[in-house]
């Protein structure tokens, strides 16, 4: 019976580091294809600036009074860059979707592993979507305005993850700013996700306890980071009387993903020292 129950283990742990390395696999994607959609965007936004649109509506006026003699090939151009984008924000989408499956999976495995088994794993999977969470673009923000006779300007483009704009803040002075959103979107969230796995492997440790007790005190700042970070992405783009359009991108779905996960690992680490010392 026991051989039994130790080639199970075996199993679902095996099973269990797949999931981990395709959750890598999938997360990766996601974060390439993110990456692509933003620099896509951004070559489409280039062509919509003031001078870009001027020679567009020539090439317009040139393609009608020439009877079809001459093509307006910056409009074919315009075209095939929409789709392109389009088709690299869904992949990143798509691989996004599946990497979020997956982690579902993971937390699921709650009901058959051992308390600190899941703990082990739920913070390996929190680790990996922090880590895209970081680095894959959370925000795209356009400001623009309607300009007569050539239509809709673009006057600015920012497309940033949560390192991006930490750095573009430190680059423009905003040093308070930036210090805080590394200290609860970087700092705290790595040391938490690392303290959780060294009390998962080391539970009978004398710090573990302390540790546990300590991220459960801070854990009503969870949300802090999400919220600094999107509102200060938008900070850095907007100016006033012009117009915005934001775009929340995958990169959010990361880092709202990494809290929700980081809570539930916490509270099982909470249990499994409680356990412990019952």
């Amino acid at each position: 019976m026991n051989n039994e129950n130790s080639w199970q283990k075996k199993i679902l742990y095996s099973l269990l580091t797949l999931m981990l390395a395709t959750m890598v696999f999938l997360g990766y994607n996601a974060y390439t294809q993110a990456k692509a959609y933003e620099k896509t965007t951004s070559a489409l936004v280039s062509q919509m600036s003031a001078k870009k649109l001027a020679e567009f509506q020539l090439k317009e006026l040139a393609e009608t009074f020439s009877l079809g003699f001459y093509e307006n090939d910056k409009k074919k151009n315009l075209e095939q860059l929409r789709i392109l984008g389009e088709e690299h924000k869904k992949k990143s989408q798509k691989y996004t979707l599946y990497f979020i499956l997956l982690l579902l999976g993971i937390l699921g495995s709650y009901f058959l592993l051992s308390l600190r088994a899941f703990t082990f794993f739920g913070s390996l999977a929190s680790l990996v979507t922090l880590v895209f969470g970081l680095i894959t673009p959370i925000m795209m923000v356009t400001i623009h305005k309607e300009v007569e006779y050539l239509g809709d300007v673009v006057l600015s483009f920012e497309s940033k993850g949560v390192i991006g704009s930490i750095s573009k803040l430190f680059e423009n002075g905003d040093a308070v700013v930036a210090i805080v959103i590394l200290l609860f979107s970087v700092l705290i969230p790595t040391v938490k996700i690392l303290s959780l796995l060294f009390v998962s492997v080391f539970m009978k440790s004398k710090f573990a306890h302390g540790i546990v007790k300590f991220f459960k005190m801070i854990g009503k700042w969870s949300m802090v980071d999400v919220f600094v970070v999107a509102t200060f992405l938008v900070y850095l783009t907007v100016d006033k009387g012009d117009v915005s359009r934001a775009e929340v991108e995958v990169g959010l779905y990361f880092f709202l993903a990494y809290v929700i996960v980081s809570m539930l690992v916490s509270l099982s680490a909470d249990r499994m020292l409680h356990r412990l010392k019952g």
